[in-house]
């Protein structure tokens, strides 16, 4: 039986980053994904995601529980049923966060974690050291990482005059979403290039495909981590023939299979809240209560305008127009192809213009609408904001479904149920629909659709946002790192699980707190830094301007 020095369960966006750094260091790594291929035309295309959100074998999809504050609504929260996460499936915006994100989870950490530090200045290389920008360098960005960080590749004009139209209403212009300060109207960078994707799988597994010391298993679904005397030792697994496997590791696990499965494999070994355990005939290993708790996400409501002339995506993506496209990206290399099928956005404070953004906008050239609630507006051209809470307070939770792995788990996000989430995200609704009226983009809207402009109360807003709201595909902190007197707190500060020796989890569910952002770049920094705590525990508190992932 081979016995592997590290066992990575999940390749997503950090688990991507944690193999292929342990790799690179000399380490043998088995690498299991419960997912497909990441080599796909639909997924290396930035446009693709559009032709299968609503629909594909490379996306995982968790029904809610009924949400009671929405009027009892049930919605889904697609995740990436492929090697690379989703970052193989998602609109490949690179976000960061602001550094406050940061040092608020160091402020969070503190208390007995052995001097380890979270805060901006220690994230910050781990970032930098990833990233290969085609436009930024300075200290706060890098043009030679494996990580392609582009510019837009084709920007519609329905995005500058968006961009245009914000700025009419005071909104000041910025070039970097990922400087200084997020505040203002821009353009986002993306992780593509040339029409190609970046994803983790291609910036940090293709490379070392050949390389022997990692075994790289697709379609492999981990059912438990197997624990002796306290001590994560392997792994049971299935391949895509249903048959049973056993991988054992000598060093570290890592658990890296996204806020809403991570859990679950935790529950199924063993390691959760006893009581629930129990309830489910589990043997305990680990009594900590907040494995599944803590589930946040950033909620996203949309704003809809249709338009008086053929303006935006609308119908280019079918039929002979698709076709086209196609055709001059092949030959040319260039065109709508280019885009990842939004371009720009914003990050605005509505209450507060000088304060921290409590806004993150979207602006698509299309009518986007949520999977169960497609026919709420008749596709035709138009122009869809979503307004996204960035600091949201509601939190949920997940849970086991049975003892069965191969079971989907119960998941709640009780998007919006906190009174200030709703608040926030009215008065995002309000400060956005004013794009519809203003400069460039107001001059082509025909009719705002969603919502109704007949009645902007508070009531009438939040019937609309309870209606439409959905998941911006960012689940966060349901196995959070915290301070060692946090009985909550399931890892310590280098994400080791509390009670368990060489298990670590390195994804978004260790976030104490949710940054202000797309999830993306964070959760791949997050396996970095885990593997620079497995490779140099040192590491953890100092600051290391030169780390980079080879």
């Amino acid at each position: 039986m081979t016995e592997y020095d590290h066992i990575v369960i999940g390749g997503g966006a950090a688990g991507c980053v944690a193999a292929a750094r342990l790799v690179e260091a000399g380490r043998r790594v088995l690498l299991l994904e419960a997912g497909h291929s990441h080599h796909h035309p639909l997924l290396d295309m930035p446009p693709g995601i559009f032709k299968m959100i609503n629909g594909s074998k490379f996306m995982r999809y968790h029904r809610t529980t009924p949400q009671e504050h929405l009027n009892g609504r049930v919605h889904e929260i697609s995740q990436g049923n492929v090697l690379g996460g989703g970052t193989s499936v998602n609109a490949q915006v690179y976000m960061r966060g602001r550094p406050s994100d940061y040092n608020e989870w160091d402020s969070l950490l503190r208390g007995n974690n052995a001097g380890v530090r979270w805060d901006w200045e220690h994230v910050l290389p781990h970032f930098r050291g990833m990233e290969g920008n085609n436009r930024l360098y300075d200290e706060r960005h890098n043009s030679d990482g494996p990580l392609l960080v582009s510019d837009p590749g084709y920007i519609d004009n329905v995005s500058r005059w968006f961009v245009q139209s914000m700025q009419s209403l005071g909104v000041p212009f910025t070039h970097d979403f990922n400087g200084p300060a997020q505040r203002g109207v821009g353009f986002y960078q993306f992780m593509n290039r040339q029409g190609k994707r970046s994803s983790a799988a291609y910036a940090f597994i293709e490379p070392l495909r050949a390389n022997p010391r990692l075994t790289l298993k697709l379609n492999a679904a981990v059912s438990r981590i197997v624990i002796e005397n306290d001590r994560a030792t392997g792994v049971v697994y299935r391949d895509g023939s249903n048959a049973e496997h056993t991988a054992h590791a000598s060093g570290d696990i890592i658990l890296s299979s996204g806020a809403l499965v991570s859990p679950k494999l935790l529950m199924l070994s063993g390691i959760g809240a006893a009581d629930e355990l129990r309830t489910h005939g589990i043997t305990v290993t680990a009594d900590l209560p907040g494995v599944g708790q803590n589930l946040m996400d950033h909620p996203e409501v949309p704003l809809i305008a249709t338009f008086n002339g053929p303006f935006g995506y609308h119908g280019h993506g079918d039929g002979w127009r698709m076709i086209q496209h196609g055709m001059h990206f092949k030959l040319f290399g260039g065109g709508k192809i280019l885009s990842a099928g939004v371009e720009a956005g914003a990050f605005v404070n509505p209450l507060d213009p000088e304060a921290d953004p409590s806004i993150q906008a979207f602006c698509v050239p299309d009518i986007y609408l949520d999977r169960d609630v497609l026919d709420a507006v008749e596709k035709t051209h138009g122009v869809t904001i979503t307004t996204v809470v960035t600091k949201p307070k509601s939190r949920g939770y997940v849970k086991l479904r049975s003892a069965d792995a191969a079971e989907m788990p119960i998941v709640s996000p009780n998007l919006l149920k906190h009174p200030d989430d709703m608040a926030t995200m009215i008065a995002g609704q309000r400060f956005f629909l004013r794009a519809f009226e203003s400069g460039p983009l107001g001059d082509r809207v025909a009719r705002i659709v969603k919502p109704d402009p007949a009645d902007l109360s508070d009531e009438a807003l939040a019937t609309h946002c309870k209606r439409l709201v959905k998941t911006n595909y960012h689940p966060a902190g349901t196995a959070r790192m915290g301070a060692d007197g946090d009985p909550m707190a399931v890892l310590d500060a280098q994400l080791r699980v509390r009670g368990i020796a060489n298990l670590r989890v390195a994804d978004m569910s260790a976030c104490p707190n949710i940054n202000a952002g797309n999830t993306a770049a964070p959760a791949m920094m997050i396996g970095d830094r885990c593997a620079s705590f497995i490779l140099d525990p040192a590491l953890a508190s100092q600051r290391r301007e030169d780390l980079r992932v080879a």
